[in-house]
């Protein structure tokens, strides 16, 4: 299992859903579950750069859902 995978598993994040606006205005609500699936979908420099914020994150105790937030708003702009 790699690390993202089970980094998830353990920490146990509460499931959340933000609505969100595209650059035409469009609302979208997605959901965290979408957000960590897509990152389990990533590679290469892309993985590598998530993994280290997720890791300075949780190091500093910072709301993980707060980047996963982040990170739904780009995949809403996708």
């Amino acid at each position: 299992m790699n690390c993202l995978k089970t980094f998830f598993a353990e920490k146990n994040l509460p499931e959340v859903a933000w609505e969100l606006f595209d650059t035409e205005g469009v609302t979208h609500w997605i959901g965290s579950d979408v957000v960590i699936e897509a990152i389990h979908g990533t590679q290469g420099a892309e993985r590598k750069a998530i993994e280290g914020m997720i890791r300075k994150l949780d190091f500093h105790n910072a709301d993980i859902n707060d980047y996963l937030r982040h990170l739904a708003q780009g995949l809403v702009n996708g």
